[in-house]
């Protein structure tokens, strides 16, 4: 009881402060393999055979299934087509563990794009956007990057609301086709 406790302090008092993406543009996006669902379908993500593609919008949330977060999927899910058009792979990404992220994927993302699992936090800690781990439990911040196909940050965006990421990246990957 102590400890959940603990940790409902320190999660207020984490998402009551701003965010701030740690990868700037310019800085090279690293390389990442990573187990995603997709429809409720597992599959593996590589980072290097989706940049032969396009750029690629990769965003971390907090933990599937909250408020901000099914909000955001649903808000990424309306966009995955206008993504799509713009050449872009879209892939989501948190600490939930792969079976969530089945289950999130086909009720909150509507089988629209892919959500990686990273529950031991490499991925996350490698894009610096760790928001808190204790014990076994760990946390996204909630960032968003547009990678460019040649592997650089081209853009990144970070806010613990969730209204913008969607747009604001959007727009990042449409002005890359410019």
């Amino acid at each position: 009881m102590k400890r959940t406790a603990i940790l409902a302090l320190l999660l207020g008092s984490v998402f009551a402060t701003p965010s701030f993406a740690a990868l700037k543009p310019g800085d090279a996006a690293p390389d990442f393999t990573a187990k995603v669902a997709l429809g409720g379908e597992e599959s593996t993500f590589k980072l290097a055979d989706a940049l032969k593609k396009g750029p690629v919008v990769l965003y971390f949330f907090p933990k599937a299934f909250t408020t901000g977060c099914t909000a955001e999927a649903h808000e990424f899910a309306e966009a995955a087509a206008s993504y799509k058009e713009a050449g872009a792979t879209l892939i989501g990404m948190s600490a939930d563990n792969i079976d969530t992220l089945h289950k999130f994927s086909l009720q909150e993302c509507g089988s629209k794009f892919p959500v990686a699992a990273d529950p031991d936090l490499t991925v996350i800690k490698a894009y610096d956007s760790a928001l808190i781990r204790v014990g076994s439990v760990g946390i996204s911040d909630r960032i968003s990057y547009v990678i460019s196909s040649e592997g650089k940050i081209v853009y990144a965006y970070a806010d613990r609301n969730p209204d913008k990421h969607v747009e604001n990246t959007l727009a990042a990957v449409k002005a890359l086709k410019k």
